[in-house]
């Protein structure tokens, strides 16, 4: 499609975006505009996807593959914005269009894959892809281009061709009500603390965000704890208020699961059973079946191999800690039986007394600001790179910032914009993404990389240690799309599969505890003195209390999802609810523990296919990072240059242009083995 003939006047989303590195006309976008420049923009790669394959010439790589990867530019930015601006700063205008759109956007990608005359061309190169004499990326971006237009559905037929695109396009529209559901919960619910004794232990961190986040949904002067994660974790962790706690946890449990319109459980079964269907179309039992294929796992029997392993250990480390718990209650008079929403309380009681770590002692040396600088200094220090603010650009909102990121020679590399607080038009969690990915095919493309995070606000803004790590591993997510070296777009950045995508991200997390990193950066918000020796061997020495408590948690959770995605008869469970917790039962787990996620409010599964039969993947990828970890611990330097230089080359710059195993591999040298995993977690002799 001509954009020429486009009144780009009328949607700034279609004309040209003159701003550093293509950075979206944020201030110009209004809701209404998104519907239309998302039809100019289907319109126009359909067109160019005819062209590829009405091309008279006959298919090679050029005119086909990388033709084909140069395809769909506009609507790639124009959906970058609309889909970050859903998740980071939405509107009822923006979720109206979220839901009339979803089915035509579904509609659309399925169009693209059952293009026969499209994919007669990717097939005929792929039937004969060893005599083409093609450079390696060259080779995998063909083999994940056929992959992707198979696993699509491309060789259906009839009936099975034309339920399999209705199917995609009714996945679309339940996982955006999924999601703007649990939205909703969470940004109405809000326990307010009107009574000095509902204040009882919080500490002044906690009291002035809660301040904050009272002044930002209308009660100004009122402190009030809402479900963001960086609120309702401290309250649980030290509201002296048992009964407030217990109010304050069934609220964040319960997301997703009051009666009504805004109800997630027929969701549930709505998208687990389309996504049965889905794979049986595909010749698939489940859904586990087909998803892990395309995952370095390969199959459902390898995840519960690592699971199985993990879970056990897990919940006798748990139960250790249980007791101790249950031991430090009966001392201080406490006569309750331990509850969900007791653990923490106990938990940090015990952390105060055995390992001298006071939350409330700790989060002065982690302001904001210098957590950041720290991250961007590590950055620099492991790939030479440097992040130059850039205040004067126009973003979406007055919190956001930007950063122009440059190599070591001075040479642009992308631009960074980092999305840190809470607020009650964001989702919860923690993510990176995109605005613009690299490549240079065709022309050259810097990448436009966001990390959100949901801190409550403060003044300044304080973050627990495990904060700080949140803020480390979503900038390890940011680093790998912004150093991402390869030429075609699908291959970029975090295109990885699935269980190696988390590496980067968790990987970085380990220079947040390095010693030398926290002599530099962690230095007290009103005296600027540094983080003291004695508590960086106390933080180190405490970080494996509590293993147990996360790591039945998540894996709890891990469990459920490959439980519910492995079934072959979702339509037939009438209360996945009741699934959940008789898979949990029988799992033996601990209800004082819980689980990381109940199914109600699981957006990695149910908002997105994107961790669905997935989530396994952060087991998986520390089993890679705790591996890795090890080079630099072998080489004596967390900077060791030639390390350092082979994790950029090997890992953060490969993207997607090298078999996952084969980057591990050449980074590491040889396979990985759970053995550090293990050791890292407090497992090994559990």
């Amino acid at each position: 499609m001509d954009l020429a003939a486009i009144d780009t006047q009328a949607n700034p989303l279609l004309g040209a975006w003159p701003a550093l590195h293509g950075l979206p006309p944020f201030q110009a976008v209004q809701p209404h505009h998104f519907k239309p420049a998302l039809i100019a923009a289907m319109a126009a790669e359909r067109a160019e996807l005819d062209a590829i394959a009405d091309n008279p010439e006959p298919p090679d790589f050029e005119n086909t593959i990388a033709a084909y990867d140069r395809s769909g530019r506009l609507l790639l930015r124009v959906h970058a914005v609309f889909s970050n601006l859903c998740a980071s700063h939405t509107s009822p205008e923006l979720q109206a269009v979220q839901r009339e759109m979803a089915a035509p956007l579904a509609a659309h990608q399925s169009a693209i894959y059952l293009h026969a005359g499209l994919f007669a061309r990717v097939r005929a190169l792929h039937d004969r892809r060893d005599t083409l004499g093609l450079a390696p990326e060259a080779l995998r971006l063909l083999e994940r281009i056929y992959l992707d237009f198979v696993r699509a559905g491309t060789l259906l037929e009839g009936p099975a061709r034309q339920r399999y695109a209705q199917v995609m396009e009714e996945l679309a529209e339940a996982t955006t009500a999924f999601a703007q559901n649990v939205l909703h919960d969470e940004s109405t619910w809000m326990l307010p603390l009107l009574h000095d004794d509902d204040l009882a232990g919080l500490p002044d961190f906690l009291c002035e965000a809660a301040l904050a986040a009272g002044a930002e949904r209308g009660r100004p002067g009122c402190p009030v704890i809402t479900l963001s994660r960086s609120l309702i974790v401290p309250f649980l962790t030290f509201s002296a208020r048992r009964d407030l706690r217990e109010q304050a946890w069934r609220a964040w449990v319960a997301r997703g699961e009051h009666a009504g319109e805004h109800d997630n459980r027929p969701l549930i079964g709505r998208i687990l059973t389309l996504r049965a269907e889905q794979a049986r179309l595909l010749g698939y039992r489940s859904y586990a079946d087909y998803a892990l294929v395309d995952r370095m796992a390969r199959e459902p029997a390898a995840v519960q191999r690592l699971l199985g392993d993990v879970w056990p250990r897990a919940r006798r480390v748990a139960a250790r800690e249980r007791s101790l718990l249950e031991a430090t209650a009966r001392a201080a008079g406490e006569a309750h039986a331990l509850q969900p929403w007791d653990w923490r309380f106990w938990a940090e009681r015990v952390r105060q007394r055995d390992f001298a770590v006071d939350d409330a002692e700790v989060k002065p040396y982690f302001p904001l600001e210098a957590m950041v600088a720290a991250a961007f200094d590590c950055a620099t220090r492991l790939f030479g790179i440097r992040f130059t603010p850039r205040p004067e650009l126009p973003l979406y909102h007055a919190d956001v910032r930007a950063y122009e990121v440059h190599d070591a020679e001075g040479r642009a590399l992308g631009l960074f914009i980092q999305d840190n607080f809470a607020r009650p038009s964001k989702r919860s969690g923690a993510w990176m993404s995109s605005y613009a990915l690299q490549w240079r095919n065709g022309d050259v493309q810097l990448p436009v990389v966001s990390n959100n995070n949901n801190f409550a606000k403060g003044s300044p803004t304080l973050l627990s240690f495990d904060d700080v790590r949140t803020l480390f591993h979503e900038f390890g997510h940011g680093l790998h799309g912004l150093l991402s070296d390869v030429t075609y777009a699908r291959l970029s950045g975090t295109a990885v599969l699935r269980d190696f995508v988390e590496l980067p991200s968790q990987l970085f997390e380990h220079w947040m505890e390095e010693p030398a990193v926290l002599r530099r950066h962690a230095r007290h918000y009103q005296t600027g003195e540094p983080l003291p020796d004695a508590l960086i061997a106390r933080l180190q020495a405490a970080r494996r209390f509590g293993q147990g408590f996360d790591t039945v948690r998540y894996t709890a959770s891990a469990l459920v999802d490959m439980a519910a995605h492995a079934h072959e008869d979702p339509a037939s469970v009438e209360d996945w609810c009741a699934f959940e917790a008789r898979t949990l039962a029988d799992l033996g787990l601990d209800p004082a523990v819980g689980v990381m996620h109940r199914l109600v409010h699981f957006q990695h599964l149910f908002s997105t296919d994107s961790y669905a039969a997935g989530y396994y993947v952060y087991l998986w990828a520390e089993v890679l990072e705790a591996d890795a970890w090890g080079a630099f611990t072998e080489a004596g330097d967390p900077f060791a240059p030639e390390v350092a230089g082979r994790l950029r080359r090997c890992i953060y710059a490969a993207g997607n242009s090298v078999e996952p195993g084969a980057a591990y591999q050449a980074f590491r040298g040889r396979a990985p083995g759970i053995e550090p995993l293990l050791a890292q977690r407090g497992l090994v002799d559990a």
